[in-house]
């Protein structure tokens, strides 16, 4: 795997925290030229202290925000001198019952889920295509099952995934692989910085996170599965029995789903 990634280009957005930092973390090591972006100036200072003397670009951006792609990309290409590998993995979630919550919160989930990867992969496409690169999304469970408490995040994710596969096979003819990875339940700061019915961070997470994967589990596992150039990653064993069963039993499903996140008719997680 180390050899797949040496002197490649890797483009990871959201790269401060969570999984986004365990995989810039890790290609680093494995001797990838990697830039990343985040929304925290701060984070992305101490990021690039950690790594003196490797090449580790990093700028400011909010991948809503279209031309923040675009200088992300751009910049990328320019100190770099192309791209090999985006990693569309900035993301951020909601845990809020659609009945309670503003409608903004849902718009803001898919303008950085869905769109932030949509924009990143249209700037970075003529070089993906001339070094017949690799697009990955990073998705989620809730991709291929809606999860009650996050119905903008669940739409964004299936938004992600059905567009993904849609330009999977148009770019076939062009040598470009698309793919697109689905952690469980992961250590990340995803939650605690998940929207609340106004659209403000929660804070907190109601998750025990000792039970969970974690990011650096997570990271390596994605990255081998984009150096074996697979179509699809689903993680975790909850994560593959909830998309088996959504697939085969999605009555029995959406019981299951039900018990797991409402107690006493309150969303619990």
């Amino acid at each position: 795997m180390e050899q797949f990634f040496k002197d490649k280009v890797v483009a990871v957005t959201g790269g401060s925290d969570g999984i986004g930092k365990a995989l810039v973390t890790q290609l680093i090591r494995m001797g990838a030229k990697v830039s990343t972006c985040g929304r925290n100036h701060d984070k992305l200072y101490k990021l690039q202290l950690e790594f003196p003397g490797h090449f580790l670009h990093t700028i400011v951006a909010d991948v809503s925000k279209e031309n923040d792609c675009k200088r992300f990309i751009e910049s990328t290409v320019k100190a770099a001198g192309g791209i090999d590998i985006l990693i569309n993995n900035a993301g951020i979630s909601m845990r809020a019952l659609f009945k309670e919550a503003d409608v903004d919160v849902i718009k803001k989930v898919m303008d950085i889920n869905f769109f932030g990867t949509v924009y990143c992969t249209k700037f970075a496409l003529p070089s993906l295509i001339e070094r017949k690169g690799v697009i990955v999304g990073v998705s989620s469970i809730a991709g291929y099952r809606g999860l009650p408490g996050r119905s903008g995040y669940s739409a964004s994710k299936f938004a992600m995934q059905g567009w993904l596969e849609a330009i999977k096979t148009e770019l076939m003819q062009d040598g470009v692989h698309v793919m697109w990875v689905a952690p469980g339940f992961t250590t990340s700061n995803i939650r605690n910085v998940a929207l609340d019915v106004h659209g403000n961070p929660h804070g907190e997470s109601p998750m025990d996170e000792s039970k969970m994967m974690s990011a650096e589990t997570c990271a390596r596992k994605i990255l081998q599965a984009i150096s074996k150039k697979k179509r699809t990653l689903v993680l975790t064993f909850t994560g593959k029995r909830t998309v088996l069963m959504q697939k085969f039993f999605p009555k029995l499903t959406d019981k299951m789903v039900q018990r797991f996140f409402f107690k006493n008719g309150q969303l619990v997680r």
